[in-house]
């Protein structure tokens, strides 16, 4: 998936906002998993890109009082 821009996310109604965060925690725990099981750190940088993402998400979802 590709970085969510701020504007982007912002031209998204709200529960399609909701499903979004849902499907980002989803790949977020399964890339955690994943990283803890072998030992090494497998691509990091998603799991930082896939925290941000979901930090937007819901930053924008507060703005809206859509919580």
């Amino acid at each position: 998936m590709a970085v969510l821009k701020i504007k982007e996310i912002r031209d998204i109604d709200d529960d399609a906002l909701r499903e979004k965060v849902y499907q980002l925690r989803a790949e977020l725990v399964k890339e955690n998993s994943s990283s803890r099981m072998s030992g090494k750190n497998i691509n990091t940088g998603r799991i930082k890109e896939l925290r941000k993402a979901i930090a937007r998400l819901l930053t924008v979802l507060k703005e809206r009082g859509a919580s």
